[in-house]
């Protein structure tokens, strides 16, 4: 494979080295996914250098312990130097490094919910090492809510609105994926029905779904309403004029 430019921070330029100079740990029991990792790299750049043992303890130069498969992926991509910082320890402690730089991360955990909502943020998924199938795995672990509750009912009752149908699933494309009701369920499922019987086929649904206006609606289930807590009896309910502005998307 022909050279190309590494993708090095200036930040970490000064610590650039000859990638041929570097050797991979002897006994890496790590094994890694080294097109993941090349696609990191492609994408991202080399944000953290490669620690490396100068070997003056073990008779191995240059011997990586941290980050080998990052090595592998560089050199696969063609790249003719990386970045790397140096210890010089015994092969006692080279194995104590390079075991725990592997189990530090087995340890490691997710909030699933953070992470879905960063990975939506994204406008595609290149360089996270998350394909459209690990997303969508993510999203399905989301618990939605029972319901959600309004400060009133809008009919100046003081009682609190539980609109359990405003949770009722979800629409995604691509990584985008967003809550809908009950109602809006139904017009679509409408809006399809008669697409296949009008078409005798569901091909180019998405297309007429987006380039045509559509007049079906389906009305929302009726609200259920609780009493108010006894210390909020007293306070203004908002009128039907504010629930119609605060919720118009959704019905």
């Amino acid at each position: 494979m022909s050279a190309v430019p590494a993708r090095i921070p200036e930040s970490l330029l000064p610590l650039a080295v000859p990638i041929d100079d570097l050797v991979a740990y002897h006994r890496n029991p790590r094994t890694g996914d080294v097109n993941t990792i090349a696609e990191s790299l492609s994408v991202n750049g080399q944000y953290k250098a490669n620690v490396v043992n100068r070997g003056t303890h073990t008779g191995r130069p240059n011997g990586i312990l941290a980050d080998n498969h990052t090595w592998a992926a560089a050199k696969r991509l063609g790249w003719e130097r990386i970045a790397a910082t140096w210890v010089d320890v015994s092969d006692e402690d080279a194995a104590r490094i390079v075991v725990v730089d592997n189990r530090t991360s087995d340890l490691a955990g997710y909030d699933s919910e953070l992470l879905a909502d960063i990975l939506e943020e994204l406008p595609d998924l290149d360089g996270t090492g998350y394909d459209q199938g690990a997303l969508d795995k993510l999203l399905d672990s989301r618990a939605l809510p029972d319901t959600i509750d309004l400060p009133s009912d809008g009919a100046g009752t003081g009682s609190m609105a539980k609109l359990e149908y405003l949770q009722w699933g979800y629409m995604q494309w691509s990584i985008i994926r967003v809550q809908i009701t009950a109602a809006e369920v139904e017009t679509l499922n409408a809006i399809y029905e008669r697409y296949v019987s009008e078409s005798r086929s569901d091909l180019g649904f998405g297309w007429h779904l987006l380039q045509q206006a559509h007049t079906e609606t389906v009305e929302a289930p009726a609200v259920a309403v609780e009493p108010a807590p006894a210390d909020a009896a007293g306070e203004d309910a908002n009128t039907d004029e504010d629930l119609e502005d605060e919720f118009g998307d959704y019905q």
